[in-house]
């Protein structure tokens, strides 16, 4: 018989105990594992003088009990208790997909039970049913041996507890009978739930979109239907004939943390027919056919053959590198380079004891000058000299006003910190010329060896996007790096952000701060920036909006404060693909001068992507203060889709083409204030590449 078989099994294991346990023992065992429990399982890695061999046995006995807890609080529809120990133990610790005495499984007492969110919960933590039950036959006869005998349990305890005299053993057996009464009409309930369940309804939904070349994206939804048995996987099926006979494919959805799959494996330009059925305990529902019911898998490149843009350009560019490195063997040389002594003359009057600090090399005041200054930051904590100053390092005494061109060759450098002396070497050779500009950018490689020698460190981190300058003709070069580890660098420590601002005394006026105070009182600013420059965007197609801003040296660009990296945008949807067929369509709308789709169309309406287009439109023409009659005289551009890897798409808005860049002296609503930035087109490149 099926339940002795399992029995048996499970006393060859024996992995649970054979007795009942009542709700009141549950609630015991729970609270042990709330607290006491987790203070003794942590000590396993703090040294205490328990063997090892002891201290197995102790872990042992205590996920033992994590697994009887939760099989308890699954038993007693306590979502609360089943989350908490999802939470705090891993499957394997739990023991989630091991059978119990009576071979049923967490997951199959919470959909007998009827009970979804508890059930939804298990199955996210990947849960699954009994492997036991191979058919409903098995099941149902299963569940009717366990209310029998449980029944016959009660019986038999009723009865001694009748006919016994009141003592110690009688009130054993009432407490034992109490608790098999419970199990009784758990079981009972579990029976009534298995009968009167039915086979799930076909998914709400089922939308098919193209995701390359050669695959397929499946987006499914549950059944609208509340009355059968909780869903537990889906099913996936693929042909190339709307009858699916014969089949290409399918494929079982176990994991219901998302409800998607992608076919991958696909012949391009093939129209593939999809649909998806949901199963519960009762078996297989009805399929639901896919909208729309077939899709061909392309991309936006078929269209005219087009090679990827930056197909072999960072080989390009390492080969390039390679071969100026060898043109320039001549110059590289075992010796470190020396320092090139500094214009204004310090070391004269410098003591012995000065000499050895280790803080005398780092700046506490400004002199007026070009300056560079590193700021590493871990949590809310900054990393100061011993003097409790940001490290500074002068880069030119003599230098009052940074060049844009200066400026953006020091963020190039940025991308090659490991490079430096070599850098340095080069451009000692090209001095001959006795160039101003080459001065410049020698000073700038001295003053980066010389941070990097100090701290111990190469990777100085990303260039804030403009300098800090001050009345009194300073100029700090600001970098930015967060540390994530338990790194260790030289001559400096860490302190807190708001004690380091909280205790330095100000030199300069509130009306006329210097370069230093002000890095100080923006500091908090300045690590938004940075974080939010290194955020990435979810997989998807955006719409981003190309506005550009031009002065007497540079080109800015207009970014969102909150992702400075990446263009203003609206996302349009999450598959970042762009078919052949729709770029087809979108051409069709850029040949004719159509303006850009802010109303819905007739003959478009079926079109998804246009749809999706137009919310995206209406959402990012908020986002950029521009009312939407006016995004009727903007243009999508046509001549390509821009890729950044294989997650993220981008298609851009144009403004008018009189008003894709904003001259200077013409009104520009765009401030920080409200939510923009304008970088400078070069530090945005660096950004984009980051």
């Amino acid at each position: 018989k099926m339940t002795q078989q399992m029995r048996d099994l499970q006393l060859a294991q024996a992995r649970k105990p054979p007795g009942p346990s009542s709700p009141n023992a549950a609630k015991r065992l729970y609270r042990n594992l709330s607290g006491k429990f987790r203070v003794n399982y942590t000590s396993f890695d703090e040294g205490s003088l328990v063997g090892r061999g002891e201290k197995e046995k102790l872990r042992k006995s205590y996920l033992f009990q994590s697994n009887a807890a939760l099989f308890e609080a699954v038993e007693l529809q306590d979502l609360d208790r089943v989350q908490e120990l999802l939470k705090h133990y891993s499957p394997e610790e739990l023991d989630l997909n091991t059978p119990n005495s009576e071979g049923l499984l967490p997951l199959d007492i919470a959909i007998m039970t009827n009970n979804a969110p508890i059930a939804r919960a298990l199955l996210q933590a990947g849960a699954k049913e009994s492997p036991h039950f191979v058919s409903l036959e098995s099941r149902s006869l299963h569940l009717s041996t366990l209310v029998r005998e449980a029944e016959q349990r009660v019986n038999e305890l009723m009865a001694q507890v009748v006919n016994e005299a009141p003592n110690a053993d009688c009130s054993e057996k009432e407490k034992q009978l109490k608790a098999w009464e419970w199990r009784f009409r758990l079981y009972k309930r579990m029976k009534a739930g298995f009968d009167h369940a039915r086979v799930p309804d076909a998914p709400s939904s089922v939308h098919l979109s193209v995701a390359s070349s050669s695959s397929l994206q499946v987006t499914f939804w549950e059944p609208l239907s509340v009355n059968s048995a909780v869903v537990t996987k889906y099913k996936v099926e693929w042909s190339c004939s709307p009858t699916f006979s014969p089949l290409l494919g399918e494929a079982v959805i176990d994991k219901l943390k998302d409800l998607h799959f992608t076919i991958q494996g696909l012949v391009s330009g093939t129209a593939c027919h999809v649909r998806v059925s949901a199963y519960n305990m009762k078996g297989w529902g009805p399929p639901q056919a896919s909208t729309p019911p077939f899709a061909i898998p392309s991309n936006w490149r078929e269209y005219d053959g087009r090679a990827p843009r930056r197909r072999g350009q960072a080989e390009a560019l390492d080969h390039l590198l390679a071969q100026v490195k060898t043109v320039h063997q001549h110059c590289i040389c075992h010796e470190p380079c020396k320092n090139q002594p500094q214009s204004r003359k310090h070391s004269v009057s410098k003591s012995l004891k000065h000499l050895f600090h280790p803080g005398s090399k780092f700046l506490k005041t400004l002199k007026r000058g070009l300056y560079l200054t590193a700021i590493f930051y871990k949590d809310d904590n900054i990393l100061v000299t011993h003097e409790d100053q940001i490290p500074v390092v002068e880069i030119d005494d003599t230098y009052s006003c940074l060049l844009m061109q200066d400026f953006l060759w020091f963020t190039k450098v940025s991308c090659m910190w490991d490079e430096i002396l070599w850098l340095r070497q080069c451009v000692t050779v090209s001095q001959s010329s006795c160039s101003c500009i080459l001065q410049t950018r020698f000073k700038m490689l001295l003053a980066i060896s010389q941070m990097q020698g100090l701290l111990g460190i190469q990777d100085l981190g990303q260039v804030f996007f403009e300098p800090i300058k001050d009345k009194q003709g300073n100029i700090l070069i600001v970098t930015l790096k967060e540390v994530k580890t338990n790194q260790t660098f030289e001559s400096v420590r860490w302190v807190p952000i708001c004690k380091l601002q909280t205790s330095r005394k100000s030199v300069s006026s509130p009306e006329e701060p210097t370069a230093l105070d002000t890095l100080l009182i923006s500091v908090q600013d300045k690590l938004a920036y940075h974080q939010r420059s290194s955020h990435a965007l979810s997989p998807g197609l955006y719409l981003g909006y190309l506005k550009l801003c031009s002065a007497v040296d540079q080109i800015r660009v207009l970014v969102p404060e909150r992702l400075p990296n990446i263009l203003c945008h609206a996302k349009i949807r999450s598959n970042p693909n762009i078919s052949r067929e729709e770029w087809e369509w979108l051409q069709k709308m850029a040949s004719v001068e159509e303006p850009v789709p802010t109303e819905p169309e007739a003959d478009t309406s079926q079109n998804p992507l246009f749809q999706e287009l137009q919310v995206a439109i209406k959402e990012l023409m908020t986002l950029v203060n521009i009312p939407l009659q006016e995004a009727k005289d903007f243009r999508l551009y046509s001549q390509e889709v821009l890729d950044f890897g294989d997650q993220v798409s981008f298609l851009l808005l144009l403004p008018p083409s009189d008003d894709v860049c904003t001259a200077p002296g013409q009104n520009n609503p765009y401030t920080p204030r409200s939510g923009f930035l304008t970088l400078p087109l070069q530090i945005f490149e660096l950004g984009e590449e980051r």
